[in-house]
């Protein structure tokens, strides 16, 4: 913050004049070694002149401040095929207020600068039909445009549509779920389209992208090289690798250590639907999967999950200081999906969670 200060230099002078016409100064006593001349033209005494001088002098101005984000895993805001029966998550959306899904999560999602999560369904009010899946199992989700309500109160900026569930009723339903987190006014990033957070000038770019098959790391590669020339920091928020795996493949590793040697400053992943360890490699954070989050796609899904903060003390256009937190969640409460995750506050519980995630143990459980 910038500061003035007034210093005020207070000046004397004592002019001392003989009578008549001349004008010999006899005697001058300047305060502060400020020399003034002065002409009277009728002095019969002596006479003070005090002058006041402000000077001001200004400290350098703090240009630091703080970017604050959070990110969370898969986010599932729909029930299979739009399905309507009680309990699901279609019936909490119906019945409860939007408020309710991320009540646990306001100390985090409303106080940063920037929430990031993965939206993994497609949003639409049109009876789409679902495209055929050339795998099985093949599972296919869709809710209502409403249900971008949840976000909005819940705090969260902008979403992923980078995941296997974006297609699953074809390009209108991929194009109904664009239009409806744009009217939201929420962002969104994907395969083609890269995420922008600016603050005070600083710009984070976030990539959001598929990571099934090491081919999709070049990819990644190609677009970490793009952005460095838009942006101050740069994210990777993936979504790939093998399903309910708690450790990430050889391939997937070394695809993302190749993305920190491509310039990223942050690797985050989702999609094995279970927690995989964090790695600290080169100095920069790889989270190789955050589980899922909020998530409508099964009752009992796997009951451990995290929120990531990222504190980032930013100072002329720099980072000069980086804060992580793992932060640990259940993904329900009830005796099953309640659809409302909140912080593990049982403390050996709670260890347990970051001992994995620091790759200590081999289980989060």
């Amino acid at each position: 913050m910038k500061r003035t200060l007034c210093i005020i230099f207070t000046v004397a002078v004592i002019l001392t004049v003989s009578g008549g016409c001349g004008r010999d100064r006899q005697d001058t006593e300047l305060s502060a070694t400020v020399k003034k001349t002065n002409q009277t033209d009728t002095a019969t005494e002596t006479d003070t002149v005090t002058e006041t001088v402000t000077e001001q002098i200004t400290e350098p101005e703090d240009k630091s401040f703080h970017i604050k984000m959070t990110f969370a895993g898969d986010c599932m805001l729909a029930s299979y095929c739009g399905q309507y029966y009680k309990d699901n998550f279609a019936w909490y959306a119906k019945n409860m207020e939007p408020e309710y899904f991320f009540a646990n999560t306001a100390e985090f999602f409303k106080k940063d600068d920037f929430t990031l999560v993965n939206l993994e369904n497609v949003l639409t009010d049109r009876d789409l039909a679902e495209t055929a899946k050339n795998y099985t199992p093949a599972y296919w989700y869709k809710g209502p445009t409403e249900n971008t309500r949840i976000l909005i109160a819940a705090g969260v900026e902008a979403v992923s549509l980078s995941n296997n569930h974006t297609m699953d009723y074809g390009i209108d339903g991929d194009e109904d779920t664009k239009k409806a987190v744009d009217a939201a006014g929420l962002q969104w990033g994907n395969a083609e389209k890269t995420l922008y957070f600016e603050k005070n000038g600083f710009t984070a770019a976030i990539i959001c992208n598929g990571l099934w098959q090491p081919a999709q790391a070049n990819v990644i590669l190609s677009r970490l090289k793009q952005e460095s020339q838009k942006s101050d920091y740069q994210i990777v928020f993936f979504h790939g690798g093998t399903e309910r795996l708690h450790a990430p493949e050889e391939w997937k590793v070394k695809a993302c250590r190749s993305m920190v040697d491509a310039g990223a400053d942050l690797v985050i992943g989702s999609h094995p639907h279970v927690l995989q360890p964090e790695e600290i490699y080169n100095d920069v954070h790889i989270i190789y999967s955050m589980a899922n989050f909020c998530y409508g796609g099964s009752d009992y899904p796997e009951n451990r999950t995290v929120l990531y903060s990222l504190d980032l003390l930013v100072d002329d256009g720099k980072v000069m200081e980086e804060k992580t937190d793992i932060i640990p969640y259940y993904v329900y409460t009830g005796a099953k999906n309640n659809y409302q995750p909140a912080k593990i506050i049982n403390e050996k519980e709670k260890n347990q969670v970051l001992a994995f995630m620091q790759g200590k143990v081999k289980s989060p459980f």
